[in-house]
């Protein structure tokens, strides 16, 4: 059974889990699913296509499976999708997908702290964490495991690897690879996330492995396709150093944004 206050809206279509709170002045639209467990806090609209599942707490305020700010959206059925125990704060707004990927994505176990943004078709992993006010465009990709900090700007189409740090207000228009850390004006990569790793339980011998391969990729001597054999060359068993080379890989093919120096 659900909690379910009188003063709010629930369509008669909605599908409502169990043991769901759900407070005053929420609006629920028909075509959704909510699955058990989830805190849904005063003042929350949640639209036609979100498909939530299990553990949720949603912040007043928060805009779920919204039509997509894209002048090429044409009413299609698209979903907003989001999976288990995630914390959605105050003002958080998750648009829906358009017909390029027909779903926008948020994994589980992130905090998407106030006033984030997360435009169509985008995708977020699993265990991130996303600072008050950052604006993601659509059809970005988050791994797993990143953080970015308050106001940070990401243009569409780009692409975050896992376990990266991004600083406070930065913008980017091109793809961070993984580990690292990004900030400045112009973005530009500052290193490996030595903190994040170290907490996510990187030993000192992994750590030491992607700084090679990082020295060898950053290597402006040479050209970077053949400084992508050379790291791969250099650690052809290492899981994390394959997740490297192909990240930037496709980053630098002919569709992709190219990565920051």
């Amino acid at each position: 059974m659900s909690n379910i206050s009188p003063l709010a809206y629930i369509s008669p279509e909605a599908i409502i889990g169990e043991n769901c709170e759900i407070g005053p002045f929420c609006y629920i639209d028909k075509n959704v699913v909510i699955g058990d467990n989830n805190i849904i806090m005063n003042s929350v609209t949640i639209l036609s296509g979100a498909r939530i599942g299990n553990g949720n707490t949603f912040f007043p305020g928060a805009v779920i499976s919204a039509v997509p700010q894209d002048l090429k959206f044409k009413g299609e059925e698209t979903t907003a999708e989001i999976g288990n125990n995630n914390r959605i704060r105050e003002n958080v707004t998750i648009n829906r997908g358009t017909a390029a990927k027909q779903k926008t994505v948020v994994g589980s176990n992130n905090l998407l702290m106030e006033g984030v943004h997360v435009a169509h078709d985008a995708i977020v992993g699993n265990q991130c964490i996303i600072g008050n006010t950052t604006k993601i465009a659509g059809e970005v990709i988050i791994d797993d495991s990143a953080v970015i900090s308050a106001c940070v700007l990401i243009h569409q189409f780009c692409h975050i690897g896992s376990y990266v740090m991004v600083g406070g207000g930065t913008r980017t228009s091109q793809d961070i690879p993984p580990f690292v850390t990004a900030a400045r004006e112009p973005v530009a990569m500052c290193g490996l996330n030595l903190v994040g790793l170290r907490r996510h339980g990187f030993t000192t011998e992994a750590i030491g492995i992607l700084q090679e391969t990082y020295r060898i990729i950053y290597d402006k001597s040479i050209i970077l396709n053949d400084r992508l054999k050379l790291a791969e060359n250099s650690f052809p068993e290492d899981k994390n150093v394959k997740y490297i080379i192909d990240f930037i890989r496709t980053s630098i093919s002919p569709k992709g944004r190219g990565i920051i120096y």
